[in-house]
């Protein structure tokens, strides 16, 4: 028996008035999610722990099996991870996100977060910008490493843990109010917009009519994380299949393999169809006994607001991963047993996260369940199974054997 997750970010959503009251996991076409449903276990559940930020950090720590408050410790140090910065036990890391600060306002703290993903720039831009923080925001014990596209990375050498609030919950907002108490953080945020606004990477982003990427934003601090061997907790040899570095950084502390897909990029227009052919390889040829595959495109979609693109990314993963998946590993004869779900949702109607429970699919080839008409958020509603802490779930998908 081999094992998968289909794991797609931010999926869960709200019903829509645009969308005749339905949710955007409703208004897709998902013919092979909603055939699978028809002999599928359907139920709802908690990924995100009470008291605890619904962040895609605690909710995919949950669904691979380990309990966030057990074992979060912040956001950035698993992005540093992946990344392979060697922490101190001391050090503190802060995501740095290159965000789009509005130009109007004279004071820096009266301006907004236009964007968190300065419209997704790419990773080469992005590390010349973080080339001139560097030079620009030298300062004795702090460190700033490139990331993927918008997400980067700072060490504070012997730093402290400070709260910070992620860029993506205060869209459009004042941001004075958010800024850092710390006062060499907030001085560092604002030296950033005068480095970057004019910077000749971002005046040609505007001349291509690209949102420019004109500040650094810090959240996410944590130190150094802990976690227990996947394959010692499990019992299973794992592989990470995701173009983001918090995905790839939970993998490299859980001693999961890290499967490169090329042309994956945590966007809209990622290699779906490469992620499906890595998965299948990894189980048939291998010898992988589980893959988590991550698609980011709902989230990013969901905190852009953009309705339209939300359903197409959960339509291509539908039709790109969960159909090719599900068919190569049928025709190879091969056993397998499948959750599909997203980590938390990400409605439109606030594009930021939230901690509601979420609808997961999950399916046996061997046998089949009583199924429901079709996955969603109201089906999985429906259903009399709960799990109320999440990372109990993946138990439940090994339970198979």
């Amino acid at each position: 028996m081999k094992y998968l997750v289909m794991l797609c970010d931010g999926m869960a959503d709200e019903p829509l008035e645009e969308l005749d009251g339905k949710t955007p996991l409703e208004a897709a076409a998902t013919p092979n999610m909603d055939r699978l449903a028809k002999v599928s276990e359907i139920g709802m559940v908690r990924t995100v722990p009470e008291g605890m930020a619904p962040g895609s950090d605690t909710a995919n720590l949950s669904v691979i099996g380990y309990d966030p408050k057990r074992y979060y410790t912040g956001r950035s140090p698993l992005e540093a991870l992946s990344i392979g910065v060697d922490m101190a036990p001391d050090d503190v890391s802060f995501r740095c996100n290159v965000v789009t600060l509005s130009e109007e306002e004279e004071k820096y703290e009266d301006r907004k977060i236009l964007d968190h993903s300065s419209d997704e720039i790419s990773t080469e831009e992005a590390a010349v910008l973080l080339e001139a923080l560097k030079e620009g925001l030298k300062r004795d014990g702090y460190e700033f490493y490139v990331g993927t596209s918008y997400r980067h990375l700072l060490i504070w050498k012997h730093g402290s843990v400070v709260e910070l609030t992620p860029p993506h919950d205060i869209l459009t907002k004042r941001i004075g109010e958010f800024l850092p108490k710390d006062p060499l953080l907030r001085e560092m945020m604002e030296k950033s917009y005068e480095i970057l606004n004019h910077h000749p990477v971002n005046e040609a982003r505007r001349k291509n009519g690209l949102k420019p990427a004109n500040s650094a934003w810090f959240w996410g601090a944590g130190t150094r994380p802990a976690l227990k061997a996947f394959e010692e907790l499990h019992g299973k040899t794992g592989a990470m299949i995701s173009a983001v570095d918090l995905l790839k950084g939970i993998a490299v502390g859980a001693g999961m393999q890290n499967l490169m897909v090329e042309g994956a990029n945590g966007g809209l227009h990622t290699n779906y169809t490469g992620k499906a052919e890595a998965a299948v390889k990894a189980l048939t040829e291998d010898g992988f006994d589980f893959v988590y595959i991550h698609v980011e495109a709902p989230d990013e979609m969901g905190h852009q607001g953009k309705v339209k693109d939300k359903i197409r990314s959960i339509e291509w993963i539908d039709e790109k991963i969960i159909g090719p998946v599900t068919e190569k590993l049928s025709k190879q004869g091969q056993d397998f047993r499948m959750l599909v779900l997203p980590d938390h949702p990400t409605p439109i109607c606030v594009r930021t996260h939230t901690a509601d429970p979420v609808p997961y699919l999950l399916y046996d080839s061997t046998k089949n369940a009583q199924g429901a008409a079709s996955y969603d958020e109201k089906h999985g509603m429906k259903s009399k199974i709960r799990e109320e802490e999440g990372h109990r779930l993946i138990g439940h998908l090994f339970e198979g054997e």
